[in-house]
């Protein structure tokens, strides 16, 4: 399998969008059920603007990640580029018979997430303030090998990972192509300390409203807008969402049969 994945800056501390940049693209595989083998980076650069000395520190962090992922890091290509983007470019290997897709749901099956919510919140007020949260950076940070390799020995088959377009939206996808609708306990979601102060702050970004408008029509709420904010939030390395039950993590809702037009209802 190959994937690509690259952005602008998240955070400040240019080593840790390194490896903020560098988890989160290696996350496409293990969402598949796959390892990364071996990436190269992908490096945009302000070269008159940004001294290099801060591009060796995101490749640094970069480095970092797939030293600790398993994952070669085989060089890569920059470009001069008005704004700064980072990310890599992944190869990785999988056994076809056991994936992890996002077109297997059952009625029936748990939900289960593997890492809070609320990471595009905390990343605006970070780009807003200059505040630092540390259990932001630890969870854009932490990798997702080992809830996916956790997955498959359980024999399961179904999961997504959980980005751009917010638990609702890669909710929604998963039960489009599956088929299903799923129950979604609203009150058993996790979510960074000061993710809900933050949107109450009026921390939201745009991506995460626009989320909310996409997968409103498909959605069933008992929950106010608030709620289905923190929901829609765009994450940025965020979890993986399993059908099936991990240990040690949450399991916030069910598949069920499908209901015709609803692909989640939220209580």
């Amino acid at each position: 399998m190959l994937t690509t994945d690259f952005f602008t800056p998240v955070v400040d501390d240019p080593f840790d969008w390194g490896r903020i940049a560098a988890a989160n693209a290696l996350s496409d595989v293990w969402a598949m059920g796959g390892e990364p083998l071996v990436a190269v980076n992908l490096l945009s650069w302000p070269r008159d603007r940004i001294p290099f000395e801060l591009a060796a520190e995101v490749l640094r962090g970069g480095a970092e990640v797939c030293a600790a992922a398993g994952c070669h890091l085989a060089g890569g290509h920059s470009v001069d580029d008005p704004e700064p983007k980072y990310g890599l470019a992944v190869t990785g290997l999988a056994d076809p018979a056991r994936l992890l897709r996002n077109d297997a749901g059952v009625a029936g099956a748990p939900l289960t997430l593997t890492k809070p919510l609320g990471l595009g919140i905390l990343n605006n007020r970070h780009k807003t303030t200059g505040e630092v949260f540390p259990d932001a950076i630890d969870t854009m940070t932490s990798l997702n090998g080992d809830a996916s390799r956790a997955a498959l020995a359980l024999g399961l088959g179904c999961a997504t990972d959980v980005t751009g377009f917010g638990l609702l939206g890669h909710l929604h996808k998963l039960c489009r192509a599956s088929r299903v609708t799923a129950l979604l306990d609203a009150a058993a979601v996790p979510y960074l300390a000061e993710a809900r102060p933050s949107l109450l702050a009026g921390f939201v970004p745009g991506g995460s409203r626009r989320n909310l408008d996409w997968v409103r029509p498909h959605v069933e709420a008992h929950v106010d807008d608030e709620e289905l904010l923190l929901l829609a939030d765009a994450q940025t390395s965020g979890g993986l969402l399993v059908v099936g039950e991990l240990p040690g993590h949450p399991v916030i809702g069910e598949l069920v049969a499908e209901v015709p037009g609803t692909t989640v209802i939220v209580r």
